[in-house]
């Protein structure tokens, strides 16, 4: 068996380069998600109300598990918490 490298453990455990992208996008956004609340001292009740979400939900989020969570709903929790997403693209 050869060893190989990867840019990241999103494409080595992500079975095609897309998925990897959006799990790595998911997972920046919930780690900034989590720092916000974190930093911010928020309770999960307290950041359920405010995120317009469950207290499980945050919860799970807290927790990370990503595959809870659709790339959809991360954007709207960051814009519900009071944050700004940019997105920039660029060549491979």
């Amino acid at each position: 068996m050869a060893d190989e490298t990867f840019d990241s453990v999103w494409d080595a455990i992500e079975d095609t380069p897309q998925e990897a992208e959006n799990m790595r996008l998911r997972s920046r956004l919930m780690s900034a998600l989590t720092e916000h609340i974190e930093t911010a001292g928020w309770t999960q009740v307290v950041a359920a109300e405010r995120l317009g979400v469950t207290q499980p939900r945050v919860s799970d989020l807290m927790r990370g598990k990503i595959s809870l969570f659709s790339l959809d709903a991360l954007v709207n929790m960051v814009v519900a918490a009071g944050m700004h997403v940019e997105l920039s693209v660029r060549a491979a």
